[in-house]
């Protein structure tokens, strides 16, 4: 079982390593690793956030296990030569389209919530967002309208199929959870949202045992805040995921906390913490490592089908919050290092 190791920029290298001696602790016979440069790193060190030997890595490997990319020094690149470009090129070439974010509160962190502890305290939620079309993918460009105006354009866009394949991913998580799944768009005024509507309410048919709802994204972010407690599973596109995923973040405590999978057809899939670089606190220690555990977590069960070690991280993350283990989000002052500690010991 080869897992690639891309660290990435900022704090990536310093979550990765402690996301590893985790792994490590667990023993499993067969597991390699491989280690490959992205974003601003790789730009850095050969002139592009997603070399060719990064990408036959990442192709070859069972799972990925990727940190974070972007960097100040680089925000004046072409947008091709971007550090975020990185995680687009992976998506794309991998055909990794359904992103998986759990977000649920531990008891501990109730109070660490910007909602109410009562409310926050309902939050079990798993959002399914498609990753490989949207307006990330769609025509872009710049133009100049009749006007003289310079204009700047991003096509959104979805066909049937790819509704179809997401919808499926989502009606399959909600049937191994509670039966519910509320698909989130807009299609009281994007087509493509009504497309997607209908091709979802088709693909019920399929699952007689799923309770499907229907929510406009604006009021989906409104009842996040209100009554988070009413979701169970939520199926939407690659814009209005992102942005919702990172919300849901803040309502479980800190974005330090939540870890994601994206997969393909073949369950080969890339884990990540859904926080960013935070390239202001790397080097300092002072960077919460729990998502990026969370997320090996993640990818033992997907992708290599060791749910019981997966069980085995989840549980030791949860003894480490009920002994107190805090980071700087968290409203502690724990390090990097003395976090992963905390867990380790629990394992």
């Amino acid at each position: 079982m080869l897992i690639a190791l891309f660290a990435g920029d900022g704090i990536g290298p310093e979550i990765v390593a402690q996301a590893k001696r985790v792994l490590d602790a667990l023993a499993i016979p067969g597991l390699t690793y491989e280690e490959g440069l992205v974003g601003g790193a790789a730009y850095k060190a050969v002139g592009h956030p997603l070399p060719p030997e990064t990408l036959e890595l990442a192709k070859r490997a069972d799972a990925i296990l990727f940190g974070a990319v972007g960097d100040p020094d680089c925000d004046a690149l072409e947008r091709h030569l971007r550090p975020e470009q990185a995680i687009l090129g992976l998506r794309k070439h991998l055909g990794l389209f359904s992103n998986l974010r759990p977000a649920k509160v531990f008891p501990e962190l109730a109070n660490e919530s910007a909602l109410k502890p009562e409310v926050a305290a309902a939050i079990d939620l798993l959002i399914v967002r498609e990753t490989n079309g949207d307006v990330y993918f769609g025509e872009k460009g710049f133009r100049t309208t009749a006007d003289g105006l310079r204009e700047g354009y991003d096509v959104m866009s979805y066909n049937e199929a790819e509704v179809r394949r997401i919808a499926h991913a989502g009606f399959q998580a909600a049937r191994a959870r509670r039966g519910k799944l509320c698909s989130v768009d807009k299609a009281n005024v994007l087509e493509t949202s009504q497309l997607w509507r209908d091709t979802v309410i088709a693909v019920s048919a399929d699952y007689p045992d799923v309770a499907l709802s229907h929510m406009y994204v604006d009021n989906a972010a409104m009842q996040l805040v209100r009554n988070p407690g009413q979701f169970d599973v939520i199926v939407t596109g690659n814009l209005f995921g992102d942005i919702l995923s990172d919300q849901a973040s803040m309502c479980v405590g800190s974005i330090g906390m939540l870890a994601s999978a994206t997969l393909n057809e073949g369950n080969q899939g890339l884990y990540e913490p859904i926080h960013g670089s935070a390239p202001d606190i790397a080097g300092t220690g002072k960077a919460n490592p729990l998502a990026t555990i969370l997320s090996a977590a993640m990818m033992l069960r997907y992708s290599l089908n060791l749910p019981e070690q997966a069980d085995r991280i989840e549980a030791a993350v949860a003894g480490a919050l009920r002994g107190g283990a805090r980071s700087a989000d968290l409203g502690g002052a724990m390090t990097t290092v003395e976090m992963a500690d905390a867990v380790l010991a629990a394992l």
